[in-house]
C-alpha cells in the first residue's frame, strides 16, 4: 500500500488505522449468499468487460469463486471472503468531506463499514465505480485492494 496519494487529505497513519479499526470486529459474510448484480449505465459497461478479462484467478491468496448469480460485472474468492462489484452506482458517502479513504497501489478507495459484515471500499476518481467487500480476515491487511489495483488502473481509466 502506498500513501504519496492520499483524496479527501488523510494522512497515511489515519488512513491505515481507519481500515483496521473499520474491518476489526467485523463478522463474515455469507459464503452462499446470492450477490447484486449492478446495472451499470450503458457507456460504463464496456469498463467493467474489460475489468472482468483483468481479474487474477487469486486474490490474497485466495481463490477465485464468483459468487451468485454468475455475470461479468461481479467476482469473489475464497468463497465470499473478497467480493467484487464493478458498475455500482456512486455511494452516497462519497459526497461526505469527511469520507474516509485510501490509497493501493495507485488506486484510490473510499472506505466504509457495513453493518454486520467487514469493510467496503469503492474505487474513486474512475470512469465507473468498483465496489470491493472484504470480510474480518482481512481487519489488518490491505492486500485485497493491492492485489486488485492493477487489473482496476488497466481496465477502468481516471475520471480526473
Amino acid at each position: 500500500m502506498t500513501s504519496s496519494h492520499r483524496p479527501f487529505g488523510l494522512p497515511a497513519a489515519v488512513a491505515a488505522a481507519v481500515l483496521m479499526s473499520a474491518a476489526a470486529g467485523c463478522s463474515s459474510p455469507d459464503a452462499s449468499a446470492s450477490v447484486a448484480v449492478p446495472s451499470p449505465p450503458a457507456e460504463e459497461a464496456p469498463f467493467c468487460q474489460a475489468l472482468a478479462k483483468e481479474l487474477p484467478d487469486t486474490v490474497a491468496g485466495l481463490e477465485r469463486s464468483d459468487p451468485e448469480p454468475g455475470s461479468d460485472l461481479t467476482a469473489g474468492w475464497g468463497d465470499g471472503a473478497i467480493v467484487l462489484r464493478c458498475g455500482v452506482p456512486r455511494p452516497e458517502k462519497m459526497s461526505d468531506p469527511k469520507a474516509q479513504a485510501i490509497e493501493a497501489n495507485g488506486v484510490a478507495w473510499m472506505l466504509e463499514r457495513t453493518e454486520g459484515g467487514g469493510p467496503r471500499f469503492t474505487t474513486t476518481y474512475r470512469k465507473t465505480y468498483v465496489e470491493v467487500t472484504l470480510d474480518e480476515r482481512f481487519a489488518h491487511d490491505a492486500t485485497p485492494l493491492a492485489d486488485l489495483a492493477d487489473p482496476v488502473r488497466k481496465a477502468v481509466p481516471p475520471s480526473l
